[in-house]
């Protein structure tokens, strides 16, 4: 067993997976080093909660494992070690969702997402830092600190997997967990120049995430590579029928089965609405240099239109808040969570409660969508919006009778510094321009790094599937990854 574990955390979660059972470094030694690492990079602000003892007890059992020749053949990740975005609920760390509200809360159930993984003996590392019940853009709207991007200290990670983009970008872990309602992995990932991916609506269960918009929410992995993607979303998805009632009922999927298939003949579809006005020219280039390297393996580009890309903003901000209001209303400080210290009567106690537990963001959003849900105002914003949706999602099925896969930038930028847009929410709320239409119509979605925009910050390009095609984006994505290898850049000083 080697002992030279300087450089575990350069290793993706493939090659780690492969040096565990080839034992040639164990899971306890593993687990540490990333401890450390934590600990030794704690300025970033990604880690909320850690617990020595379990991870350590947890890589003990997968040491064991491994020794005695008893993994199934299905344990793939075994004794990998890997985070949890704080939105998913855990019995042995603390679970916040980034608020006040749920301050030393301890879950006494795990979610299923995390559940699935530990089956495969995945070794959790502790709990990542996210915005507030994943409302935001820069992670900047968690109660418990700002999460810096590793690349440059002064700019968000991007949210609301703010946490989870920064702690694999900086080599804290391998690989995390994080949840997608409007572009909340795509985004972070491009930001931090890793990669991410964001599966079909009910792919994943929900049964244990923290609910933000009920008919958005989606698990899926954070990691460097889409290889690395690819292993943890199998691990990741299947039904979950008794507990999720959104959650598809189709079978568990080997998302790696078709990673190496060739993409000559591709078409790849490029939406006109993408490349306007307000993308950014370094985030255009970067994104037409993948665009380019792709036909140069053979993949031809297909223009083709989404024209109501723009209202995917009214829409979201309509469907999304009106979701959270309802989602939020069992945050009352009755049965658990923060409550009040001092109050008259049970009225007075929700007030507090809610007026001390929540964020500004969050209050912003539960008054959206109180407002849009209330009687006279639900046909004209609610119902319409919902009828857009529809639409949305119909242009995709039309684009996708042209192409195999759509592409184009994440988000019309780099990372902001932070503190740019937190005065003014309605600004971030248009970064997410390029993100929300496939959120609205539930379709898989990935970020990866495809080079560097002003200020050397990381670009990613977003590759869209449609429904149940996540094995076909992770195919493009590793296809990009074998020729080129901006997957493999790594901020300085870590």
């Amino acid at each position: 067993m080697t002992h030279d574990n300087s450089a575990l955390h350069d290793l993706t979660v493939a090659q780690l997976a492969t040096q565990l059972r080839e034992r040639k470094v164990s899971a306890v030694e593993t687990a540490q080093h990333f401890l450390a690492r934590a600990r030794t990079h704690a300025s970033l602000g990604a880690f909320l909660d850690t617990n020595e003892d379990v991870t350590l007890a947890q890589a003990r059992a997968a040491d064991a494992a491994l020794a005695a020749g008893t993994a199934s053949a299905a344990q793939a990740l075994l004794g990998v070690p890997l985070a949890h975005k704080d939105i998913f609920v855990t019995q042995d760390f603390v679970t916040t969702a980034g608020s006040k509200m749920l301050a030393n809360y301890r879950s006494p159930f795990d979610a299923t997402v995390v559940a699935k993984l530990a089956q495969q003996g995945v070794v959790t590392l502790g709990k990542l830092n996210c915005d507030e019940f994943a409302m935001g853009s820069a992670n900047e709207n968690s109660a418990f600190g700002k999460v810096a991007n590793p690349w440059d200290a002064t700019r968000t990670p991007g949210g609301s997997s703010g946490g989870s983009a920064a702690a694999v970008a900086a080599r804290l872990v391998p690989a995390a967990t994080g949840t997608d309602t409007g572009g909340s992995i795509r985004q972070p990932a491009s930001f931090c120049g890793i990669t991410g991916i964001k599966p079909t609506y009910g792919r994943a269960s929900r049964y244990g995430m923290v609910a933000f918009a009920s008919s958005l929410d989606q698990a899926g992995p954070m990691a460097r590579t889409a290889e690395d993607c690819a292993l943890l979303l199998s691990a990741m998805c299947g039904p979950d029928p008794d507990r999720d009632s959104t959650s598809l009922d189709v079978p568990e999927e080997n998302f790696s089965r078709s990673l190496t298939d060739s993409v000559h003949g591709l078409r790849i579809g490029v939406p006109a609405e993408f490349f306007g006005e307000g993308l950014a020219p370094d985030v255009r280039a970067a994104v037409e240099a993948a665009l380019t390297q792709y036909e140069k393996l053979g993949a031809r580009l297909v223009p083709i239109s989404l024209p109501r890309t723009e209202l995917s903003i009214p829409v979201y901000y309509i469907i999304a808040p009106a979701e959270a209001s309802s989602n939020l209303s069992r945050f009352d400080g009755v049965k658990f969570g923060h409550r009040a210290e001092k109050y008259t009567d049970l009225i007075d106690m929700y007030k507090k409660t809610r007026a001390e537990g929540f964020g500004d963001e969050v209050k912003r959003r539960i008054m959206i969508g109180a407002y849009v849900l209330s009687h006279g105002y639900y046909d004209a914003y609610y119902l319409q919006a919902q009828k857009i949706r529809r639409m949305i999602a119909d242009d995709f099925q039309q684009a996708f009778k042209q192409c195999d896969v759509i592409a184009g930038p994440v988000a019309p930028t780099v990372a902001w510094k932070l503190g740019d847009k937190s005065e003014d929410p309605v600004a971030s709320y248009l970064a997410d321009i390029f993100t929300l239409p496939g959120s609205l119509a539930g379709l898989p979605g990935m970020s990866i790094p495809v080079g560097f925009g002003a200020g050397e910050m990381p670009v990613g390009m977003q590759l869209i599937g449609n429904y149940m095609q996540e094995a076909k984006l992770l195919n493009v994505a590793h296809r990009f990854q074998q020729a080129t290898e901006w997957h493999s850049a790594k901020p300085r000083g870590f």
